[in-house]
């Protein structure tokens, strides 16, 4: 079988694309997406995406399987849980506590409650340290994420901090400063400890005001180390939004360096075509969709992307 091209830190299956054309990539999404929606009479009734907005703490089980005649020796991972007596199946549970009210009453805040992106990606993840899967490469190198540093952008509750900072050297989460009580109730609720023997920090990071400050100012006001890989999961729902979050992106970007992951969830068709826009027009960037067909990692209506910047144009 062929070896998955790596790309920063991420191991591309071999059907993904890399992307030159917002519109094109757009209409080959959706109109995928279309062929593959669910009936209306299937019970699949995703909403927006929330979990469950309803719930002050909510509960989020994460189910690892052991795949079918697997050969390859079990990973290294530690998290409160379950094992299972013949180690095939790892049951993972986690507590995240969600602000109902200010999903409610303050206007644009959807980092206050759980997201459906950030549980499906969380359990890929966490599926691929632990078991891996016989048939899609692994979408990193476990030793290399192991030394990584990562960083969160619109971190919200800060579910993505808890499940996965085991698997890091080191993991910096991220989101307005509305949010930052919210992140910092689920880590020390998740690590009674913290930030004492923890590997996660926590900052305030505004990508309004990143854009809003001169270029000369940002190195003091927005000071980070250097990011081996950049997440971006789920961010991307309003227009306003992404002028100022792709600046942030390419301003935390380290040259040949720093890996952008990008996760979403297929909503607005112009908002995805906006993002993508936005990115494809920096200079430097090499963007390229992970896994098309039958090699997605992560099903509709989700779609990723990967991004490297180069220090100059290459062929």
């Amino acid at each position: 079988m062929e070896l998955p091209r790596k790309k920063g830190l991420c191991c591309l299956p071999n059907d993904s694309e890399q992307i030159s054309d917002a519109d094109e990539e757009v209409f080959l999404l959706y109109t995928e997406l279309q062929a593959h929606q669910p009936s209306s009479s299937s019970g699949d009734h995703r909403g927006l995406g929330q979990v469950d907005s309803h719930q002050d703490i909510l509960t989020v089980n994460f189910t690892l399987t052991k795949p079918a005649e697997s050969t390859s020796p079990a990973r290294s991972f530690k998290r409160k849980g379950r094992r299972s007596h013949d180690a095939e199946i790892l049951d993972l549970e986690i507590q995240i506590a969600q602000d109902k009210t200010s999903l409610r009453t303050r206007k644009g805040d959807t980092g206050s409650v759980v997201w459906k992106a950030s549980v499906d990606f969380a359990s890929m993840i966490l599926q691929d340290a632990r078991f891996g899967s016989n048939t899609l490469p692994s979408l990193f190198d476990s030793s290399e994420l192991k030394n990584a540093h990562v960083l969160e952008l619109g971190s919200g509750t800060g579910i993505l901090s808890v499940a996965l900072s085991s698997l890091v050297r080191r993991y910096t989460s991220t989101d307005i400063d509305d949010i930052v009580p919210l992140i910092q109730k689920n880590l020390v609720l998740n690590f009674p400890q913290w930030p004492h023997e923890s590997n996660v920090s926590l900052a305030a990071l505004d990508w309004i005001e990143l854009q809003k400050t001169s270029i000369s100012n940002r190195s003091r006001l927005f000071k980070f180390d250097p990011v081996d890989l950049l997440l971006v999961v789920d961010c991307i729902y309003h227009p306003y939004l992404i002028p100022p979050l792709v600046e942030t992106i390419d301003y935390l970007t380290t040259p040949d360096v720093t890996t952008v992951l990008v996760v979403v969830e297929l909503r607005a068709e112009d908002v995805i075509r906006e993002f993508l826009s936005c990115w494809l027009g920096l200079s430097f960037w090499e963007i390229w969709r992970i896994g098309s067909g039958e090699e997605q990692i992560m099903r509709r209506p989700y779609a990723m992307w990967v991004g490297i910047k180069h220090i100059s144009e290459t062929c």
